[in-house]
């Protein structure tokens, strides 16, 4: 924070000027839980980098199914 705006330290690709919103995210993750969190969402970006993903909807509707 400097003069009561908050930095990115992150490089972004955001029009200069540009207002964003921001919301505080408190959670009771312990370090290594969120360790595992962030593991856990790399790889399913990994995952859908490489086509590996199915379709939620098509998941959905299969579990729907009369089964028979």
């Amino acid at each position: 924070m400097k003069g009561g705006r908050l930095l990115v330290d992150e490089p972004t690709d955001l029009p200069e000027g540009l207002e964003v919103s921001l919301a505080l995210v408190d959670d009771d993750l312990t370090p290594s839980e969120r360790a595992a969190l962030e593991a856990s969402l790399d790889e399913s970006y990994a995952q859908l980098d490489r086509g590996e993903l199915d379709d939620a909807r098509a998941f959905v509707a299969g579990l729907r199914a009369p089964s028979k």
